[in-house]
Formats: C-alpha cells, sequence, structure tokens
C-alpha cells in the first residue's frame, strides 16, 4: 500500500498522514512515512521530540550522502546510477507511533528536467520505496509533485487530496487533482477536513462533484486537533477523538479497497 497525500499549506495534511500511518502500523503493517514537504512537521506528528526532530538531517541536505551516491571526482558530472537500499536502513528513524520516519527536504529546482544529484537522489529513493519495496508507505507531500517522476507516480496505490471548505484550499486541490491525474496516479481521491457543519460538508461535495473527485472520507473539525497543535503534542494524544475515528475508517477504506490484508 503506497499512499500520497497532498494539499495546500495549512489544511492539515500532516496529522492525516500522520494518522494514517499509525493506523497501518496498529493494524500489523510494517509502515515507513516519508516527509517530502518543504516544511518537515511528520515527526512531530510520529511523537518525536522537537530535540529529536531537529537533529534530524534530510536526504537533501545530507550533502555527505548525496556526494557519496552521485560524485564521480568531475566537476559538473555525478552519477545516475547508484543503490538506495541502504538509505532506509541507515537514515530513517523509528518513531513512538510504531512508523519509520525518513525525511526528504524540499526540492530547490523545480521542473521534471533538473538533473541536480540531490533531486537525482531523492527521485531514485523514492522509486525505490514505492515501487521495490513491500512495506505501506505514507507520503505527506507538497501541493506540488515535484519529487514523484512518472514511473513513481504510477506506482502509488492512491493520491489523497486534503481540503477544507476554503475556496483557496478547494482551487489548490483541483491543481493537484489535474497533476496527479496527468503523471498516472491511478486513484486519486479528496478528503474532506476540518468541516465543522453541513453547510460546508456541502461545499466539499460540490467541489468533488464537479471535479469528478470521489470523496474518500470527511474528518470533522475536532478541538483536540487544535489542542494538540498548539502544545505540539503528537497524534498519540488524538487516539479515540472523532477526527481520529474518521481517518482511521479512512485508512480501512483505503486497505479494504486494495484488498490488502495486515
Amino acid at each position: 500500500m503506497k499512499i500520497a497525500i497532498a494539499g495546500k499549506g495549512g489544511v492539515g495534511k500532516t496529522v492525516i498522514a500522520g494518522c494514517i500511518a499509525w493506523s497501518l502500523a496498529r493494524d500489523g503493517y510494517t509502515t515507513l512515512a516519508i516527509d517530502a514537504d518543504s516544511s518537515p512537521n511528520l515527526a512531530l506528528s510520529l511523537g518525536l521530540s522537537p530535540e529529536e526532530a531537529a537533529r534530524i538531517v534530510p536526504v537533501l541536505e545530507n550533502k555527505e550522502l548525496i556526494e557519496k551516491k552521485t560524485g564521480t571526482g568531475y566537476s559538473g558530472v555525478f552519477n545516475i546510477n547508484f543503490t538506495v537500499d541502504d538509505i532506509v536502513r541507515d537514515y530513517s528513524m523509528p518513531t513512538p507511533a510504531g512508523v519509520n520516519l525518513l525525511v526528504m527536504g524540499a526540492v530547490k529546482a523545480m521542473g521534471a528536467g533538473c538533473a541536480c544529484p540531490g533531486n537525482t537522489l531523492i527521485r531514485s529513493l523514492l522509486r525505490h520505496l514505492v515501487v521495490e519495496r513491500d512495506e505501506a508507505v505514507v507520503l505527506d507531500m507538497e501541493a506540488g509533485l515535484e519529487h514523484l517522476g512518472r514511473a513513481t507516480a504510477e506506482a502509488v496505490d492512491w493520491m489523497l487530496i486534503v481540503s477544507d471548505a476554503n475556496q483557496k484550499s478547494l482551487i489548490t486541490a483541483a491543481t493537484i487533482a489535474r497533476m496527479a491525474r496527468e503523471s498516472g496516479i491511478g486513484h486519486v481521491a479528496l478528503v474532506g477536513n476540518r468541516v465543522e457543519n453541513n453547510e460546508q460538508r456541502e461545499i466539499v461535495s460540490a467541489f468533488a462533484s464537479q471535479h469528478d473527485l470521489p470523496i474518500l472520507g470527511v474528518v470533522p473539525f475536532d478541538p483536540a486537533v487544535v489542542h494538540s497543535g498548539i502544545h505540539s503534542s503528537s497524534i498519540l494524544s488524538l487516539d479515540g477523538t472523532p477526527a481520529f475515528r474518521a481517518i482511521e475508517n479512512i485508512r480501512r477504506n483505503l486497505t479494504g479497497q486494495s484488498g490488502e490484508k495486515a
């Protein structure tokens, strides 16, 4: 099961990504969470302390690793044939949520044509994680899909686009949906988040219908999530809350539709 989660900044996708990963791990899946956002916060969500999170060096900022994998000794020339399976072993970190975490870092140069060493390493690593490995993988992504090459995108089982009822968030969601489909992702769905009332639910539903997006679930506005964010608490504090129950139902729908079992 490979799940990519994207959305406009601030819509709550990291909480949803963390809760889906935690739910998978609780049901017995060996789970790897990948923080591919430019503002990585998944470590805190999965229960690492601020001090532990601060010590994580994102793959794209690990100059020694990039040089080791792509260096040739010639200026302007880098190796594109290298193994990446050891990166998960050596650079992922276990978390209190029972999920291993790997922080990617932000793509510095945009566009599919970029061939800089760091981005080449990231794309090779993601392809390995999504295409070649067996464990459950949850990717917390930016609004864009710069990390994903086409072969990687085609191997993603689901792209979940998170949005609240805010029109700016929905406009971004429409763009992500178009990009995901153009990239070859077969299953693209909307997750409504922080929905407070029937009016907001109807706004999200109308948007999904307009853009031919199935709604995989709606997560209600939950003061416990707000409290967690204010106090930098992990998602472990959300166990049993309405928000977590809704996200867990979404995860069960995903694994049920894939035919996978723990």
